[in-house]
């Protein structure tokens, strides 16, 4: 990857940056424009090597705020896994493969809070720790030590308002050590004192590396999303970009910005700005000054589908019914943009990577992220670009 600039931290000279860009009518460029193999998309045996990173490499797998209470519980499926994340009496949050030890059908289902785990086959019970505490019928399992048979635990870790889940068995996980730059960065904002609002999620056919390009650009905002609360609300293809390692935070700024011309403090980002975070692999972190969208994007299955979950939390916690009201009325009117405007075009890009017969994309110089998110896999997986 080429040597990138250090990044700058959030204050105020970021919505400085970004007001400069709007008077000059630009936006942060790369050096040059990028070409982009076609089989970055569609190869299936890149594609293995994908799962193969996905498996050993930490994954946000839920807010903390999902998880406020001990022995609260929470199920996702991920990548063909059913893992249940627990936060046990003593309030450190684990997470198990959601697999019984007997016959292997699954003890927890969706959310909620308990202390017990009950497999519905035939009643193997695991507290909140994972551990097994009910055998019916132990008499037939006599030789059998309960202490080697709770629920297969996956390395976990609970930083920066996440939960962090690594989804192979027994593999190392240092979140500090994976975010690095952004350790600090992420810090700052506190989320796990923000409130867990809803989430939906829905199948895409595209490529998931290519629905992440979506989000790392607002060249596309005219065109995609010209009537809707983004493209209202944004300077198109105007960005601030910073690199923290593998991951970036991208500054888009609002048409308001214009308001700070000629005075001395620009003010806060948030006051002007909407900043968006690529926590590498699959996270996106939209933050805005009332709350912050997470759009978890992973493979489903083949190299042209993908799954999309998008959530929202808010940054202060709602007080009352028309608080509440008022962040679910924001949330619907962002969902419908990704899923109706994104997630209607996406596909069409999702078909060329089936069928066109050029043998590559172009990343302008004005996609500067986008290009970051190519290298960045490119070097993750080993891969030369041209």
């Amino acid at each position: 990857m080429p040597v990138l600039p250090k990044a700058r931290p959030l204050d105020r000279e970021l919505a400085r940056r970004a007001l400069e860009l709007v008077e000059a009518g630009t936006t942060e460029m790369a050096e040059s424009v990028l070409r982009v193999p076609l089989d970055y998309y569609n190869d299936p045996a890149r594609f293995a090597r994908e799962q193969s990173l996905l498996a050993t490499t930490p994954l946000a797998l839920a807010p903390s705020c999902r998880l406020p209470s001990p022995h609260d519980y929470l199920v996702r499926d991920v990548l063909g896994t059913s893992v249940v994340m627990s936060r046990d009496g003593d309030g450190k949050v684990r997470a198990f493969l959601n697999y019984c030890r007997h016959r292997g059908a699954r003890p927890a289902d969706g959310c909620g809070n308990t202390r017990r785990f009950t497999c519905p086959y035939h009643a193997w019970t695991y507290d909140s720790a994972g551990r097994l505490v009910g055998m019916p019928g132990a008499e037939g399992f006599a030789e059998v030590d309960r202490g080697d048979y709770g629920l297969v635990q996956l390395p976990c870790e609970e930083r920066h308002g996440m939960v962090w889940v690594v989804l192979t068995a027994g593999a190392p996980i240092d979140i500090s050590a994976h975010l690095g730059p952004l350790d600090d960065e992420l810090a700052q904002w506190d989320f796990g004192s923000y409130e867990y609002l809803t989430e939906r999620e829905f199948e895409s056919d595209v490529n998931w590396k290519a629905a992440l390009e979506a989000f790392a650009e607002s060249y596309h905002f005219p065109y995609v999303h010209g009537n809707s609360l983004i493209g209202q609300n944004t300077i198109a293809n105007t960005a601030v970009f910073d690199p923290f390692g593998k991951h970036y935070r991208l500054g888009f700024a609002c048409p308001w910005i214009v308001n700070a011309r000629g005075k001395p403090d620009p003010g806060p980002p948030l006051d002007s700005m909407a900043l968006i975070y690529w926590i590498f692999p699959n996270l996106v972190l939209a933050v805005s000054a009332v709350g912050a969208e997470l759009i978890d994007l992973l493979p489903a299955g083949s190299p042209t589908r993908c799954t999309v979950r998008h959530g929202w939390m808010a940054r202060e916690p709602s007080t009352d019914d028309a608080t509440r009201a008022g962040y679910q009325a924001l949330y619907e009117a962002v969902h419908a943009a990704v899923r109706d405007e994104d997630f209607a075009m996406l596909p069409t890009c999702g078909d060329a990577i089936r069928h066109a017969q050029h043998d590559h994309m172009l990343i302008g110089r004005n996609e500067i992220a986008v290009q970051h998110v190519v290298r960045t896999f490119a070097d993750a997986l080993g891969f030369a670009l041209p």
